[in-house]
């Protein structure tokens, strides 16, 4: 979700009013994403190299956050979303921890579109804390080290019970995967838009998923 600092900087604005601006987008996304019939929505909400940013924008995207927790759960449970949450979680301030627990246990039943949100997430990261999960389970004797293979890696991935995306957007025209689900894309099909993500509408995502729909998916064969 890339573009909330330019799309405030061009209107003059704070930095925070286009993060409450891609808030917005973000609800607006998860509508398009139920109508079009999407079954998971993962939003790159915070990367583990946002810590670099100034310590008032940081409190400020958690503030965000845990309001928004605070002020939606009966929405999610009328909309029968489950919500979810991936990435270096225990490191997160206690308060936004404790938020996204009582949300994932409060829409956990739920069948509807599933929106999971990487927040202090790198995709290295990810990569890193799996090997060393497996790493201590062969070592501890549970898992035979010539019987690894791709399938049992990814059951050490924060993303082991879901499948990989098939679609990747990319908003504001950025044309790199800037550390996201680096394992799990490998055959995602990727969709570029100049949009800034604040901008980001239905008919944008409609655009994408229909972009995607035209494209012949071979997976290497």
């Amino acid at each position: 979700m890339d573009g909330n600092g330019r799309w405030a900087a061009r209107r003059g604005l704070p930095k925070i009013m286009g993060h409450r601006a891609g808030i917005k987008a973000g609800e607006e996304a998860m509508e398009a994403a139920t109508a079009l019939g999407v079954r998971i929505l993962t939003l790159y909400t915070f990367s583990t190299e946002n810590w670099k940013r100034a310590k008032e924008e940081v409190d400020a995207l958690f503030g965000l956050l845990e309001s928004y927790l605070d002020n939606n759960s009966a929405k999610l449970m009328k909309n029968n979303i489950r919500f979810l949450a991936v990435g270096r979680l225990g490191q997160l301030p206690a308060t936004v921890r404790g938020r996204l627990d009582k949300t994932m246990r409060l829409t956990g039943k739920n069948t509807g579109l599933t929106v999971n949100l990487a927040l202090n997430y790198g995709g290295r990261a990810e990569i890193v804390d799996a090997a060393r999960e497996l790493a201590r389970d062969v070592k501890g004797g549970s898992v035979d080290a010539d019987a690894v293979d791709e399938k049992i890696f990814a059951r050490y991935l924060y993303t082991k019970d879901l499948p990989d995306p098939d679609l990747l957007v990319r908003t504001s025209g950025e044309m790199r995967v800037s550390n996201f689900l680096l394992w799990q894309i490998a055959y995602a099909e990727i969709y570029v838009t100049g949009t800034l993500w604040p901008d980001f509408t239905k008919a944008d995502l409609e655009k994408a998923v229909a972009a995607y729909g035209d494209r012949e998916r071979r997976f290497g064969g």
